[in-house]
């Protein structure tokens, strides 16, 4: 599933053909929401946001649409009369008189009053967006210590939206690991020192992987590694998906379980576990 950075990128790329352009012709696949068309077709786009992994088009009529990738879901750009290569499902089609924004696959779409938008169910229990320009490090510090959240452990804790919008399963892996906290561990098990270190990394990890394009490694390191390491995704990441391999910093063997029927990727000599 793309997670926060991801979705960021895709509504840039998006924005970049739609947004101050007017729609002239806004296609959707599923029945129900075929009415809405003739409500959107003409209308300019003022917006496109991000709200974890969440992606919201905005209308100068005050309406929006509502978009989720999930597990499968991907957004496409082309030519106005252009259409992708792909095998994949049209399910929403956005149509300027020179750019299409095409989303594929998903199935998690509606259109909402702008006013309304605090109703929707997913968007109303987000918690702050890990993108967010707003959010600094001691409010995730603090979050951390919230009674609902302190006594989960953080392989839990870091896939729940209701925490941080946007996080998923290789930042959640990643930012463990850059905060030396094994996955079993609780936020009221770490002292202050460690909750600092966890927040700071779930900041800039995040904003590493979209500033990137996915990866989570310092710049440095990453560009070193493009000597010796063959293949792009080899060589995004700390611990996800290098079971087997040896960690950057200490050269131990990096660990794979599941967790919540999730894989999660961690160091057993950097993450003690205690």
């Amino acid at each position: 599933m793309p997670e926060g950075p991801e979705i960021r990128r895709a509504a840039d790329r998006i924005a970049d053909v739609l947004v101050d352009e007017t729609i002239e012709e806004v296609a959707f696949a599923f029945p129900e929401l075929q009415r809405f068309g003739h409500l959107l077709s003409g209308q300019r786009v003022v917006d496109i946001e991000t709200r974890g992994k969440a992606l919201l088009t905005h209308f100068d009529n005050d309406y929006a649409i509502y978009s989720h990738n999930q597990l499968y879901g991907v957004w496409k750009i082309a030519k106005r009369g252009k259409t992708p290569a792909t095998n994949r499902s049209l399910r929403l089609a956005l149509h300027t008189a020179t750019h299409s924004a095409l989303l594929y696959s998903a199935s998690d779409i509606s259109v909402w009053a702008r006013d309304d938008l605090g109703m929707h169910p997913f968007l109303a229990a987000l918690g702050p967006d890990l993108l967010s320009a707003k959010l600094i490090w001691q409010d995730i510090s603090e979050r951390l210590k919230l009674q609902r959240f302190a006594g989960r452990s953080l392989n839990a804790l870091y896939l729940d939206q209701h925490f941080l919008a946007g996080s998923g399963n290789y930042l959640r892996s990643e930012i463990l690991f850059c905060a030396g906290a094994h996955p079993k561990r609780r936020p009221r098990d770490l002292g202050r020192a460690e909750l600092g270190a966890l927040a700071r990394e779930t900041l800039k990890l995040p904003r590493r992987s979209y500033e990137t394009g996915g990866i989570t490694l310092p710049p440095r390191l990453a560009a070193s590694l493009k000597k010796t390491v063959k293949g792009r995704e080899r060589r995004r990441f700390f611990v996800f998906g290098r079971d087997g391999r040896a960690c950057y910093q200490c050269g131990d063997t990096i660990l794979r379980d599941s967790m919540g029927s999730r894989r999660i990727y961690w160091c057993p000599t950097c993450q003690r576990q205690p």
